[in-house]
């Protein structure tokens, strides 16, 4: 089994920062991507931003030059930092994990931590 745990959300004011952190423990052998997708209400979920085992990441057009997603394989750990924040980046943010336990190949998404922007 699995597990990651979010953290960092909340509220903030437009053109503020929030720190984002994702944790996986569990049976863990690997873990190649990780992302952050995020849900407003109404929409479809969208991804965020990826990143590789080894580093590559790509956004959304929409987070460009104000979000960085990075990781720390050693502690299964991967982070979005949000700057610039704005009105429309409010959702419910969620990361997923492609996991390989050493007997299954599986993608794990954790639980979501809201972030709400203030105008």
């Amino acid at each position: 089994q699995v597990q990651l745990v979010e953290s960092g959300g909340g509220l903030v004011q437009a053109g503020g920062s929030l720190r984002l952190s994702c944790a996986a423990s569990g049976k863990i052998f690997r873990i190649n991507a990780m992302d952050w997708y995020r849900q407003a209400p109404g929409k479809q979920r969208e991804l965020v931003a990826a990143i590789t085992r080894g580093g590559s990441a790509d956004y959304a057009d929409s987070v460009k030059g104000r979000f960085t997603i990075s990781r720390d394989n050693a502690k299964n750990t991967v982070y979005l930092q949000m700057n610039s924040l704005k009105p429309e980046d409010t959702a419910v943010y969620y990361c997923r994990a492609e996991v390989d336990s050493g007997t299954n190949y599986l993608d794990y998404w954790g639980q979501g931590t809201q972030v709400t922007v203030s105008s």
